[in-house]
């Protein structure tokens, strides 16, 4: 049963036939809600920032020829298949990968 306003008095109408019953005790509750509203902060991190988190390996720039690259793992393909080695040169920013 649902709470509902009938003309001045307050009924309780069943969900599922209809049927309207009287309380027997009527307690009223008022309910404030207080909705702050919270700024949202956007932080930008440059993409240079966020490569120095990754380890460096030593391994020839396909593109450059630079000896020096970030490198991460990712898994692309299903679970029962090994994880894609990424690389992004520390020099021109060339991304390639290895199987």
């Amino acid at each position: 049963m649902i709470a509902a306003k009938k003309g001045r008095k307050l009924v309780y109408i069943c969900r599922k036939c209809g049927a309207i019953k009287k309380p027997k005790k009527v307690k009223i509750t008022n309910i404030l809600e207080k909705i702050r509203r919270r700024e949202k902060k956007v932080q930008v991190i440059k993409e240079e920032d966020l490569l120095k988190r990754y380890p460096k390996v030593r391994i020839i720039c396909p593109k450059c020829e630079n000896n020096e690259a970030y490198w991460f793992l990712q898994q692309t393909r299903s679970a029962d298949e090994p994880q894609t080695k990424f690389y992004i040169c520390t020099k021109c920013g060339y991304r390639w990968r290895e199987y």
